[in-house]
């Protein structure tokens, strides 16, 4: 448990008590790490009260954060459903902290994205880039490439999630790690180009920050083009997602049924309609990629980079990478912060 404590981070295991969700007395049923900012939940939560009548609060942990508080509450649940990164949804059932329950189109989804007895299961996937806000580089040029964000120009003008708690950090270090050369077996580009982002002024939070891209305070973000998408679309200001020319990774994102959820009929009722036509289709227009093979709109797939720029991201073997985050979060918490 150590090690699995570690992969999803220490800080995030001392800062649990602090984390307990608004409102939880007057839900019909608490999501950790539901984040109202983050993947349009705000609007999926509004739209499962609704259409079930199910009342959830927004909860802004990250998936290292929602890991460690179901660990601290494992004696008496409060959550009933976690929102996690595939590396911590995995971490999860290796822990036994999430039921083995399959919704209705479990079947449908691809092999791959779930786990077989349904501890968890693919709910959207993004692509891991830039989120760049162009208005607030007050005229630096756009980065194209992971090595641009090491130059002086772009000094400070670069954030990026804590990559040994929040999924989205640790897919920015797989992803420039596999982008630059290395491997799940060997971290030592990534662990370099942190320690160069660090020496550049780059900040690491732990937090979705999409709001923070948006005011101007991160010019750049490590971030996925779900986020980025919904800003060009849908903020004021001229925003961007770059897709580095070194290659990327792709990533999906979870959902898990809690062990002894307190309201598990009501959690069931939410986990099936995510995976319905309408949740699945919602998830397109908030521009991710749904697990199962719905059509995305026409209007929305033209909102995307091209497929040929989409070339240049992999997949990732995410169990290997689960199995490898102890190892790099060490590397990373003494080397590279």
């Amino acid at each position: 448990m150590k090690a699995s404590l570690l992969s999803l981070g220490l800080a995030a295991a001392l800062s649990v008590f602090t984390l307990v969700p608004l409102q939880a007395k007057a839900a019909d049923a608490i999501c950790y790490n539901c984040p109202p900012e983050w993947a349009n939940w705000g609007e999926m939560l509004n739209r499962i009260r609704a259409d079930l009548g199910i009342d959830i609060p927004g909860d802004n942990k990250n998936s290292g954060q929602a890991i460690a508080q179901i660990i601290a509450e494992k004696a008496s649940p409060v959550a009933d459903i976690a929102y996690l990164g595939i590396n911590a949804g995995i971490s999860a059932a290796q822990q036994d902290l999430v039921e083995a329950w399959k919704p209705a189109r479990f079947d449908e989804i691809p092999a791959g994205l779930k786990h077989p007895d349904g501890r968890w299961w693919a709910v959207h996937q993004g692509t891991l880039g830039f989120f760049v806000n162009v208005d607030a580089l007050g005229g630096t040029p756009v980065p194209a490439c992971w090595a641009d964000l090491k130059k002086p120009e772009y000094k400070g003008l670069v954030g990026y999630l804590d990559p040994t708690s929040a999924a989205v950090g640790y897919v920015s270090a797989v992803a420039v790690n596999t982008a630059l050369g290395g491997s799940l077996d060997n971290f030592t580009p990534a662990i370099d180009y942190f320690k160069a982002l660090a020496g550049n002024g780059a900040i690491a939070t732990k937090q979705t920050s999409y709001a923070r891209v948006v005011s101007g305070e991160f010019p750049i973000l490590l971030d996925y083009d779900f986020n980025a998408y919904r800003a060009k679309y849908t903020e004021t200001g001229n925003f961007q997602f770059v897709l580095p020319c070194e290659g990327s990774v792709t990533f999906p994102y979870v959902m898990t049924l809690v062990k002894g959820a307190p309201h598990a009929e009501a959690a069931k009722k939410v986990l099936d309609y995510l995976l319905s036509d309408k949740g699945q289709l919602f998830w397109s227009t908030a521009y991710l990629r749904p697990a199962l093979p719905v059509e995305m709109p026409q209007e929305i797939a033209g909102k995307f980079l091209p497929a040929s720029e989409y070339e240049r991201a992999k997949a990732i073997d995410w169990a290997q990478a689960q199995a490898a985050q102890a190892a790099f979060s060490q590397r990373y918490l003494s080397e590279a912060r």
